[in-house]
């Protein structure tokens, strides 16, 4: 079977992605726009969501649908990812995401919001949240920690020449198809393994070359915001951010780690009712 065959999605779930959540392109200035997708139109705080190395805002459609009666949920395309333009150095750190965040929600016209980061995404957004009042409260989904922190210089070579070696030998299309099955647990439906494959499928070289340095660069418990509201949560059948690991993020910010049942990394993608409902108890707390 060609490498192609895994990037697959059935003609009803492409339609449904095309009508209740298309991708949209924001001017942020400078000549560069971010790639957004959003539905809901509650009056309350809105979500804004953020994916990670591997994926997309597509990857958002569900849990975006079951929360659209109460609130408006906006995922983006990081820089360099589906239609937004990449960020101009070749190896961004989690401050510049957030920059180009930050100047995503001026564009929108958002002035508070709650802040989802999900894997690679918890390093773009706990910067953007350390800096501004605007981020209501932060939710960290399988944080990735990175590989920046002093002490982790092997680490950080390993996985650095890792995840170029697997780009250069198996392109883009080849790590969808051999890497997306690690992002969800043996309880996944054929769906959802077919879109975490159908969004990994469509990475951009330069945006994911750009991420692998966010990763390797990036060390999370050290950025930490101490004034923003944080809930962190993980798959319970997580083996790409273990619940071990994302336990000691939750400790470093003083609450519980949240459990999402039978569910791997993408857990948004394979429990959306579960991801949907944790995001709606952090929306009712922050509303208060």
């Amino acid at each position: 079977m060609s490498t192609d065959a895994f990037a697959e999605l059935p003609a009803d779930a492409l339609e449904r992605l095309s009508l209740r959540f298309p991708a949209r392109a924001v001017a942020v200035g400078g000549g560069a726009q971010v790639s957004v997708r959003e539905c809901g139109e509650g009056a309350g705080l809105p979500l804004v969501c953020l994916h990670g190395i591997g994926s997309g805002s597509a990857s958002w459609l569900e849990a975006a649908q079951i929360l659209a009666p109460r609130t408006r949920l906006i995922a983006w395309d990081a820089p360099g990812y589906g239609d937004s333009t990449p960020l101009p150095m070749d190896a961004p750190r989690g401050a510049d995401y957030a920059q180009r965040l930050h100047e995503l929600l001026d564009a929108l016209g958002i002035a508070r919001c709650v802040l989802v980061g999900h894997s690679l995404g918890a390093l773009m957004a706990a910067p953007a949240a350390q800096r501004s009042e605007r981020i209501a409260a932060l939710v960290l989904i399988s944080p990735a920690q990175g590989y920046g922190a002093p002490g982790r210089e092997a680490d950080r070579a390993r996985v650095h020449a890792e995840r170029l070696a697997s780009l250069q030998e198996l392109g883009i299309a080849g790590m969808a198809a051999k890497r997306a099955g690690r992002l969800v647990s043996e309880h996944a439906s054929p769906l959802a393994r077919q879109w975490v494959r159908w969004n990994m499928a469509r990475l951009h070289e330069r945006g994911y070359r750009q991420a692998i340095e966010l990763l390797c660069g990036g060390d999370l418990l050290a950025g930490l915001p101490a004034a923003v509201p944080t809930t962190v949560a993980c798959g319970a059948l997580d083996v790409v951010t273990p619940p071990a690991g994302c336990a000691e993020v939750a400790r470093r910010c003083g609450v519980p780690l949240e459990s999402i049942a039978d569910a791997g990394h993408a857990s948004y993608v394979e429990r959306p009712q579960a991801v949907a409902a944790l995001l709606g108890r952090v929306l009712e707390h922050a509303a208060r």
